[in-house]
């Protein structure tokens, strides 16, 4: 069921980060980042790294000073990723620059720039903890374009270790190839594995449980450990062919690996475990995906594959996949043309969030599973004789739940138990600024609201209470008018 917008528009708690160069009208790669744990933390384009306490008693007087500055300090690099780690105590000899009292809950940043640097910060008092230069495995930027540096793209913690995703790109003539090393962390900055392959990681995820006979959850919660890290490749160019690996947390060790089988270096664009089970948004075929604890395919769900408009054949990549309780989100970007860069038409799923159910059915139930191992519908179509809008037809796994429209382009997509959080930002074919704003879709009817952003929403995160989410300027090439400014705005969840 398709599902609009609604126009009710919420204000936050706005703090101003400075200056930045306008955005145009195509996406630029991430500039900022930002996470909610706590604190509100930010980083900036400049490397500015700053800690936000937010007075919820002032924002509801609508004052602005209820974002108030507890630290700042300067990473070396562009501060493009975020995590919260609770820190352990890891034995054994570490490549990292440590300092004193390392086990100090820390915020851990990811860098884009000469070095590709992780450091890690105390959360409470900004002190540095300990540091890495992803160079050191990826070597030195060939090139001054940034594009070519060594660049934390991802960032994830089970409340102790912490696991990074760092990637570079290099260009000679006709040679284009990647580099890349996954890291594991200890909380003290020992690197306890790597695991290193030639192609572009985008996305991580973690598989969590409570310990042995513990229920597997997701997300870095404390008491909870990591079983496993799966890796989503969103290009494959040289010998590494798998757009997804799970490796063991522990060891670093590959358990499974699963590819779309699709032609060309375009894999997957997101990865998101719920429980034993895996999302996957899938670039190579444009379609989401949920698989098993080995692989298997529970279910497949069209996207927004190539579909035939007037005389040309659009489509659109699934880039984020995310998942809350018994629902899984899938975000879809721009369109594009098989034949060429331009476009006449926009493909009918363009710039939509799609929820599927997780809910398993009946092993003994018809099913064209392959696998014992996945008790859910293979490789499932949503293509039946049932009407989608009835309330009668009961909801089985991979069934669509709802279809939101988000106008804009989406940076990023956070959730929690009510809703999912879309940081939106221009659509570069269309360049209507009304598409710019942060995004709050409820997760039981898909309908939304917002937060209407002069200039365009580059990142958002939640911990279920807060919400934060970063605006960038703009200006398009065909107006001339540079619209908004950088800042961070800060709202509670329950403003929705």
């Amino acid at each position: 069921m398709r599902k609009g917008t609604q126009r009710a528009v919420r204000t936050a708690t706005t703090a101003s980060l400075g200056d930045i160069e306008s955005a145009g009208s195509r996406h630029m790669w991430r500039r900022s980042s930002v996470h909610v744990d706590g604190h509100v933390f930010v980083g900036r384009w400049d490397g500015t790294v700053t800690a936000f306490a937010f007075d919820r008693d002032r924002a509801r007087d609508r004052d602005q000073a209820a974002l108030e500055t507890v630290w700042e300090r300067s990473h070396p690099e562009p501060a493009v990723s975020l995590a919260t780690c609770g820190g352990s105590n890891s034995n054994g000899n570490s490549t990292a620059e440590r300092h004193d009292d390392a086990n100090s809950n820390t915020l851990v940043v990811g860098g884009r720039g000469d070095r590709g640097t992780i450091r890690a910060y105390d959360r409470a008092t900004g002190e540095e903890r300990w540091r890495y230069e992803t160079s050191a495995d990826l070597g030195e930027a060939t090139a001054d374009r940034l594009f070519e540096q060594p660049y934390v793209v991802a960032l994830e913690t089970d409340g102790e270790s912490v696991y990074a995703a760092a990637r570079r790109y290099e260009r000679d003539g006709e040679d284009r190839r990647w580099r890349s090393v996954v890291y594991a962390f200890g909380g003290d900055g020992t690197v306890r594995w790597r695991y290193a392959t030639d192609a572009s990681p985008i996305a991580l995820s973690l598989s969590l449980s409570s310990g042995e006979g513990g229920e597997e959850r997701t997300g870095g919660e404390g008491g909870m450990e990591a079983d496993r890290l799966a890796i989503g490749y969103n290009r494959c160019s040289g010998v590494h062919d798998n757009g997804l690996v799970v490796l063991e947390a522990a060891s670093g060790t590959p358990a499974w690996t699963w590819d779309p089988g699709t032609a060309g270096e375009r894999r997957v664009g997101d990865v998101a475990f719920a429980g034993d089970r895996l999302a996957v948004a899938s670039h190579g075929d444009k379609c989401g995906y949920l698989l098993g604890p080995g692989g298997e395919e529970c279910w497949r769900v069209p996207l927004a594959t190539e579909t035939e408009i007037g005389d040309e054949t659009l489509y659109a990549y699934p880039n984020h996949a995310v998942v809350t309780d018994d629902i899984v989100a899938f975000a879809t970007g721009n369109t594009y043309a098989l034949e060429g860069r331009e476009t006449e038409n926009r493909h009918p799923n363009e710039h939509r969030l799609v929820a599927f159910s997780l809910s398993e059915v009946d092993v003994n139930s018809n099913s064209n599973s392959t696998s014992s191992g996945c008790e859910c519908e293979h490789a499932r179509q949503n293509d039946s004789d049932s009407d989608p809008d009835s309330d009668d037809d009961p909801t089985t796994a991979g069934d669509e739940l709802w279809n939101a429209t988000l106008e804009g382009f989406a940076h990023g997509l956070a959730a929690s138990a009510d809703g999912f959080a879309v940081p939106c930002a221009q659509n570069f074919r269309v360049r209507d600024p009304g598409a710019h704003a942060l995004r709050w879709i409820d997760r039981e009817t898909g309908t939304g609201t917002e937060v209407a952003l002069e200039g365009i929403a580059t990142d958002a995160a939640t911990d279920g209470e807060l919400l934060a989410t970063i605006e960038e300027p703009v200006r398009y090439h065909d107006d001339g008018t540079t619209r908004g400014s950088y800042a961070v705005h800060v709202l509670e969840v329950s403003a929705f």
